[in-house]
């Protein structure tokens, strides 16, 4: 079983072609193309995050959530989701996932330890144990945020990712390329101890 991660696949939205310079002729060509690769990465028994925005607010979520075939997505809400001013998600739209959440943490095996690995759809300065080497992956900008070089945060979205869902693999390589300062929290706080 592997984890893989994705957004923004607006599903549905026929604007976000020209919005984000998506190469689709159609919104039902950008559909299938996103589905089929989703399903060519993707195994059945996999693990899908899918980190926000899944379908327009007027498409049929539901027919486009029966075409993958990954059993297992779970979902951090975008702000195109179907949700209420209070963050309250429509039921029949939750149905759809494993799981729906706005912020989540999650452990990842990677290079023989499990590391934190923390999903939003908005792309944060800083996040939880940053400065201790977890992860951040995030949605939301289509790929128009420049790369922090020092931060281990990745938009996964299908616009900065040739339009297919991110492996774990694909992530190492990207995060072991970042120069990463781990913070030595005891010399930290030395420095901050009054003299």
């Amino acid at each position: 079983m592997e984890h893989w991660f994705t957004a923004d696949t607006h599903f549905g939205h026929a604007n976000i072609i020209r919005y984000c310079h998506r190469p689709f002729e159609t919104v039902e060509v950008m559909n299938d193309a996103l589905i089929e690769r989703i399903n060519a990465r993707v195994k059945a028994n996999d693990t899908l995050y899918h980190l926000g925005d899944f379908a327009f607010r007027t498409a049929d979520a539901r027919i486009f959530r029966e075409r993958i075939r990954c059993r297992t997505i779970h979902l951090i809400l975008g702000n195109h989701d179907p949700q209420s001013r209070e963050g309250v998600v429509d039921p029949d739209f939750a149905a759809l996932f494993a799981s729906v959440h706005a912020l989540r943490r999650i452990r990842l095996p990677i290079a023989g330890m499990r590391r934190p690995v923390i999903l939003c759809h908005y792309a944060m300065k800083v996040w939880d144990a940053s400065h201790h080497g977890s992860w951040h992956l995030y949605g939301h900008s289509h790929g128009t945020l420049p790369d922090d070089p020092n931060a281990r945060s990745w938009d996964v979205g299908v616009d900065n990712n040739e339009y297919e869902p991110v492996s774990v693999d694909r992530l190492t390589e990207i995060m072991a390329r970042k120069v990463f300062v781990p913070i030595d929290s005891h010399r930290e706080r030395q420095a901050l101890e009054p003299g």
